[in-house]
């Protein structure tokens, strides 16, 4: 996939690159950037996968070269909330790291705690494989609704049977259903037809085909005393008694992007990625510039979003010095903002009927958001953030739960969204290579 062969040579395409970033203002350390790529051609002629014995995580050659085990320990206490236990004969698992978890070298103000987990079950039919993972997963969540560190938000599992309309929002058949905690633990979605006819749409009616499994939590760090959405996405396969492997969705994912956390999952991963299909690469590229195009769309135009998924697809085909130029966007102070507008998601996803995270922890991690936009920014762009914060501090002290947030929270998200898509977009058009590929993707 590399037209590395119709490019200047890799040290020119470095001194134009480390050119155009000074010339922007971004320090780019050019020793720090062959090294870079030094490693990133050495991971390319080795192997596939490699093992940090000392950490005791695995993963793709690529991906590890961008993982930082520092925060391993903080990753591990996480994923014990969010992860699936293994069922001795039935069920056996593989939790990773996804995301810019996996990226901790590099992005120095992370989004979300996004984790992978590959499920395998054992039963002697689909249908049968198909049980064990619904309950399984209502388990989960029922487990885990809510504690004095942790708030289940939604769980993805299912797909609509037939056209719904579930508040103000209608959702065509085949589109993946999202179950509130209340749902869950009642077993069951109460919504209407587009006639207006009401419909019970019952957890086990939708075993069957369950589509993208997914689970999101908000979950607090007292000691840091910060917040941050955790999720989990599945992907699920049906082992068979002859052997053969089934992914329940259609599709085995690919391992481009996954720190694996337990160097006991070696079995488990090892088996399942000899079914990952030999276009892996391409299907995965494909699905990365899929997701460029949504975030270029005027009504989704987020350039944080766009500049993650583009270094992936960079550093996965060969244009590495576009990617170096491109990881070091995400050291850059202005990129704090986009973890602040993550994290006020966070904060309101926490003011919810019944919310199980303490007050005292959102009021905490507002004065770290209010913090760092004040260490990040200067002048008008400061002050209005830091006033919409303010307001938003006010809000969390004299609210009752689930009220009250809503405007606030967006106001803020909204002015720090447009901040991060001017940074990003300054950017990444100033150079000339990053410039022409965005507009071949730009959405017609």
């Amino acid at each position: 996939m590399s037209d590395n062969n119709l490019r200047p040579t890799p040290a020119a395409d470095l001194a134009r690159v480390i050119e155009s970033a000074r010339r922007l203002g971004i320090e780019m350390d050019e020793a720090d950037a062959l090294q870079w790529l030094t490693a990133m051609a050495a991971a390319q002629a080795g192997g596939d996968v490699v093992m940090d014995t000392r950490a005791g995580v695995f993963g793709h050659q690529v991906t590890m070269l961008d993982f930082s085990p520092a925060q391993l320990e903080h990753y591990r206490q996480i994923g014990r909330l969010v992860e699936f236990a293994d069922v001795p004969g039935v069920v056996e698992t593989a939790l990773a790291l996804s995301g810019s978890a996996a990226q901790s070298k590099i992005q120095t103000y992370p989004g979300d705690c996004d984790y992978f987990e590959r499920v395998n079950i054992k039963a002697p039919t689909r249908a049968e494989a198909c049980a064990i993972l619904a309950n399984l997963m209502r388990e989960k969540a029922l487990n885990t609704l809510k504690g004095p560190t942790y708030q289940l938000i939604e769980v993805k599992f299912g797909e609509y049977p037939f056209d719904v309309v579930r508040g103000e929002r209608s959702l065509k058949a085949g589109a993946p259903i999202g179950w509130t905690a209340e749902e869950i633990r009642a077993g069951r979605i109460e919504a209407l037809r587009p006639d207006g006819s009401p419909v019970t749409i019952r957890w086990e009616d939708v075993a069957a085909n369950p589509g993208w499994c997914k689970l999101d939590w908000v979950v607090a760090d007292p000691t840091r005393g910060q917040l941050a959405n955790a999720s989990n996405m599945l992907d699920v396969t049906w082992e068979a008694p002859d052997g053969s492997i089934t992914p329940l969705d259609g599709y085995l994912d690919p391992y481009f992007q996954e720190v694996y956390l337990d160097a006991a999952s070696v079995p488990i991963f090892s088996k399942l990625a000899q079914h990952v299909s030999a276009n892996a690469l391409d299907d995965y590229v494909g699905q990365l510039q899929k997701e460029i195009k949504k975030y270029l769309r005027q009504d989704n135009l987020n350039y944080g979003k766009v500049a993650k998924r583009m270094y992936n697809v960079f550093r996965l085909t060969g244009r590495y010095a576009e990617a170096a130029f491109v990881r070091e966007l995400f050291d850059e102070p202005a990129t704090v903002l986009y973890q602040v507008w993550s994290l006020i998601r966070t904060i309101d996803d926490c003011c919810t009927p019944g919310a199980s995270i303490a007050r005292e922890q959102m009021l905490a991690q507002t004065d770290h958001l209010i913090i760092q936009v004040i260490q990040a920014l200067e002048g008008d762009q400061e002050s209005e953030i830091v006033r919409r914060l303010l307001r938003l501090r006010d809000s969390l002290t004299g609210q009752e739960a689930g009220q009250g947030l809503n405007a606030q929270a967006e106001a803020a998200r909204a002015e720090v969204i447009n901040i991060v898509n001017n940074f990003f977009y300054e950017k990444l058009t100033a150079l000339p290579a990053i410039k022409e590929y965005l507009t071949s993707l730009q959405p017609d």
